[in-house]
């Protein structure tokens, strides 16, 4: 059998920073804290968590005088920051430079609509860590989209429009939100009241093209993913959408050995927050499998 593991899948850059960032933290013996997961990846979490890493929530900041806190990848609103500060808790800030610039953005955008009346509306998932952050910069004053449908119901298309993207949003949707928008305002693309940034991380959005090809080319693909990773239900959806015989696992255990009966090639591959160990190990258990037949 086949076996192969995509080379372009697993950590993206931000992700690598931050949990270098925890790594070095624990490295001095003592706990350091992150609210909330550093990746969305109940494996790579549980590693982190037998190094040293301790999850808190915002609501314990004050309990953490004295400790160091992790800021993640998606990075988080200021009222974080000017919390951590006055309860005396050191933070380690591992925001994702494109999520940083991303947050500078979204600050120009209010200041460009708020004069005239306008919207400042984020293409992303609600509740979401990073979308929260970025809404956080502007006082929660952003409308929030997951879909066109709550384009259609949440945005005034008689009003001027901003509209940027969580980092991890696939392409595809960022597409059909932008046309929509153009769809119902007057006036359509000639409109200067409306301004959109496609403001998808490359590297992210460069793997939906190259996913598609990889998933086509093998009998069966294990696409390894957190639950909760956003990024990874996007791109699982989007290798199914090329290949049926795709499966979503979280690690080698999920695997059912009938989803490779008949199966001469297997491709694996995951999502930004899918440690490459972990695809390494879901290989291994393909191999014992082959192995056994």
């Amino acid at each position: 059998m086949e076996i192969v593991i995509d080379d372009r899948s697993g950590f993206c850059f931000g992700v690598v920073s931050a949990i270098r960032k925890a790594e070095e933290g624990l490295s001095a013996g003592e706990p350091v804290y992150t609210l909330g997961d550093i990746v969305h990846n109940k494996m790579e979490m549980q590693r982190l968590e037998r190094c040293g890493l301790r999850r808190a929530s915002e609501d314990e900041l004050d309990a953490l005088a004295g400790s160091r806190v992790l800021i993640r990848a998606h990075g988080a609103p200021p009222r974080l920051f000017s919390r951590a500060k006055e309860s005396g808790v050191e933070l380690i800030d591992a925001t994702c430079p494109v999520v940083a610039k991303l947050q500078e953005l979204v600050r120009h955008a209010y200041d460009v609509m708020e004069p005239k009346g306008g919207q400042v509306v984020i293409l992303g998932k609600k509740g979401h860590a990073e979308v929260v952050g970025l809404s956080g910069q502007i006082n929660d004053k952003a409308i929030v989209i997951e879909t066109v449908e709550d384009l259609i119901r949440d945005v005034d298309p008689s009003r001027p429009i901003y509209m940027i993207s969580q980092t991890t949003k696939s392409p595809e949707l960022f597409a059909r939100v932008s046309d929509a928008i153009y769809d119902m305002v007057p006036g359509g693309r000639s409109n200067g009241d409306v301004i959109i940034k496609d403001t998808i991380c490359r590297q992210v959005s460069g793997r939906y093209d190259h996913l598609k090809e990889f998933a086509g080319r093998f009998d069966a693909v294990l696409f390894v993913s957190g639950a909760e990773s956003s990024n990874g239900k996007a791109l699982y959806e989007m290798c199914r959408s090329v290949n049926e015989a795709t499966y979503k696992i979280e690690s080698a255990e999920d695997v059912d050995p009938s989803w490779l009966e008949g199966v001469e090639s297997v491709g694996i591959c995951g999502a930004t927050s899918t440690p490459k160990w972990l695809m390494e190990q879901v290989a291994g258990y393909v191999r014992d499998l082959a192995s056994d037949r």
